[in-house]
């Protein structure tokens, strides 16, 4: 018996794109979509981009000053419950800061970052707050993993998001 190679090819072809095809189509549908549409409803935010993964969901925000990044955080997680599942959520909020706010955020780091070397997570709130001159406004917010600090100054903004795992602030390399 004589096999015939163009009907093998053009079924094994066919079958992979129905298969590949199919998954994308779900995976838009039934997951991308609707976490697009839940996290563009929340006031203040103006754009996010996904990157679904099998262990994680990857977002980028693109957010207006206003936005109480730490109670975004919690609706994420209460709301998209269902559609985010056990993936963990990483976020990344697209930077809107001037330099009035870049250098308010060097001289505060260092009091932050002792704050969270040492698991004094109280100390944050209260030192920021009183650090605040010149119009900048901080609202910090926490939950299991992370410390989510937000500046804003006019129509200028910047989201920190600092990881509650000793060594991994994002401010200096790990060694």
């Amino acid at each position: 018996m004589k096999l015939k190679v163009l009907p093998i090819v053009l079924t094994a072809v066919v079958s992979a794109v129905l298969l590949f095809g199919g998954w994308f189509i779900y995976r838009q549908v039934a997951v991308q979509s609707p976490i697009e549409k839940m996290v563009t409803q929340y006031e203040g935010v103006n754009d996010v981009q996904l990157s679904i993964n099998r262990n994680d969901i990857q977002m980028k925000l693109d957010l207006k000053p206003n936005v109480d990044l730490g109670r975004l955080v919690q609706y994420l997680h209460k709301e998209g419950q269902d559609l985010i599942g056990s993936r963990t959520l990483k976020l990344d909020v697209v930077d809107h800061s001037n330099e009035a706010l870049e250098n308010w955020w060097g001289d505060a780091m260092f009091t932050v970052a002792q704050a969270m070397e040492n698991k004094q997570y109280a100390e944050i709130t209260p030192t920021l707050s009183k650090m605040a001159t010149g119009g900048i406004q901080v609202n910090t917010a926490m939950d299991d993993n992370n410390v989510y600090v937000s500046l804003r100054d006019g129509d200028a903004s910047k989201f920190i998001i600092l990881p509650r795992v000793p060594g991994q602030i994002g401010v200096w390399p790990n060694a």
